[in-house]
């Protein structure tokens, strides 16, 4: 693959791993609100939770940079294809559908509370309100679909 796709496919793994495991523990101006996020769930929550979900893009990520150079083995892409893959339908289910499409009630009484103080530039739908800090990462995950379904159909050119 290309050294500048592979680096950008990096490049954006990186900024998902930082995400995840950093920002409901460190404050990043109005972009996020980590004590309104702590104040919703309970620490030891809050800990498994952010390792969970951490792990399976931490090890994509030492993957692409171990193989940045060479063809990633089979094991890889499908870590990266199964890790992604759930993100975005999960950012859809957590994220977009509520917004988009339906009403959630619950969902947008819990966002409120621990988004409602953070930077949106969306105006507010179903009582949803992607705020600036999620929509960064949902773009960077679906780029990272978007490579990852590149290189799969260039490798069969």
């Amino acid at each position: 693959m290309q050294p500048l796709l592979i680096d950008a496919l990096i490049a954006l793994q990186v900024f998902v791993v930082m995400f995840i495991a950093l920002h409901d523990w460190v404050q990043l101006g109005n972009l996020n609100d980590v004590a309104a996020v702590q104040a919703a769930d309970p620490k030891g929550k809050l800990i498994a939770v952010t390792v969970l979900s951490t792990l399976p893009f931490a090890v994509g990520l030492a993957g692409s940079i171990f193989y940045a150079r060479t063809r990633f083995p089979g094991w890889l892409n499908w870590l990266l294809w199964i890790s992604y893959g759930a993100a975005i339908y999960g950012l859809f289910r957590a994220w977009w559908g509520p917004y988009l499409f339906y009403r959630d009630p619950a969902r947008a009484l819990r966002y409120e509370a621990m988004f409602g103080r953070t930077h949106a530039f969306l105006p507010p739908r179903n009582g949803v309100r992607p705020n600036t800090l999620h929509v960064s990462l949902h773009v960077a995950i679906i780029a990272i679909g978007l490579i990852l379904a590149f290189r799969a159909f260039a490798s069969r050119g």
